[in-house]
């Protein structure tokens, strides 16, 4: 196996995991850690002693990835970008269904995939779901992750600051509103609360990854599965309600890799396959024994005689 992380985790992304795996026992020889950039993952989809491709990244890097694994008729499993819905209907109690918003937005300054992109409240309880949320917005600490109490730490680096800071900007100027953050100092960047938001907002339209919690509100469960489903992503779904089966029944009607009814969209486990629909990836093909052993292997059948049959020729 060769791992190529990005070039701005080659240490976390790269050189610990080998570390912890040689520590647990891993044979000489079994994994490779591959620093560089964009080259180097062009140059490892067209080598041909590499027969299946598994990329995480940005839904455009996939793109390309995947162009270059067909044209070398090669398996490409990508698991790409995410803006994942949390639908919080009208019977959810509002003050959990605010701090399972909260960290689904601002976990890990909300650099994970599967981040809770899109809060669709219904209007019956928005105002007072904005209002919960932008508080615990306000209340949370930033800035080192080694310094106790301490909730946000950095993002990654000024680009991604920045463009972070764009969506926020352009979403203001078309006409949502700040509720809490939108301010940064150097790479820390505020848990961000907008309300007032359309499904043309830009940190609505556009997965954010960043801390950034755009709310709008719906009135009916069909105009909140209109805009759920408007977006070409689909990688996790939350639903927030007092009745789970009235939560099951609404996530049948919105297609995405990962279901949480109940729970913000951010979950993940070892054992439980993982992925996205649409733009999102190429479906469930991470995490567990079969869908691990149906993605990096190959199957062969064979036959076999005692002697050779004869036949009518």
């Amino acid at each position: 196996m060769v791992l190529k992380p990005d070039p701005r985790t080659a240490v976390a992304g790269g050189a610990v995991i080998a570390q912890i795996l040689r520590e647990a026992g891993l044979p000489e020889g079994l994994l490779h850690v591959l620093p560089g950039g964009a080259e180097a993952g062009s140059r490892l989809v067209e080598e041909p002693a590499v027969r299946v491709v598994s990329f995480t990244g940005s839904t455009e890097a996939g793109r390309k990835v995947g162009e270059a694994a067909g044209r070398h008729l090669k398996r490409a499993h990508l698991e790409l970008g995410g803006n994942s819905p949390l639908v919080v209907l009208e019977d959810a109690d509002v003050e959990r269904a605010a701090s399972a918003g909260a960290w689904g937005s601002f976990l890990h300054q909300g650099q994970i995939c599967m981040t809770t992109g899109r809060h669709l409240v219904h209007s019956s309880i928005a105002d007072a779901y904005v209002e919960l949320l932008a508080a615990k917005a306000e209340a949370l600490a930033v800035g080192d992750p080694q310094q106790e109490g301490t909730a946000l730490g950095p993002l990654i680096d000024e680009g991604q600051r920045d463009r972070v800071h764009g969506l926020v900007s352009r979403s203001v100027e078309a006409g949502a509103r700040v509720r809490a953050g939108g301010t940064y100092d150097g790479l820390m960047y505020r848990p961000t609360v907008l309300d007032r938001v359309t499904p043309d907002t830009p940190a609505h339209a556009e997965e954010v990854f960043g801390p950034v919690a755009p709310v709008i509100a719906f009135d009916t469960l069909d105009e909140a599965v209109e805009i759920a489903t408007a977006s070409d992503h689909g990688l996790s779904l939350g639903v927030l309600t007092g009745n789970p089966m009235r939560g099951m029944e609404l996530a049948e009607r919105i297609p995405t890799g990962l279901v949480h009814v109940n729970d913000q969209t951010v979950d993940d486990e070892a054992v439980a396959p993982f992925g996205g629909v649409g733009a999102s990836g190429t479906g469930s093909r991470f995490g567990g024994t079969a869908a691990n052993l149906e993605a990096f292997t190959e199957t062969q059948w064979v036959t076999m005689q005692a002697d050779i049959r004869t036949y009518p020729f």
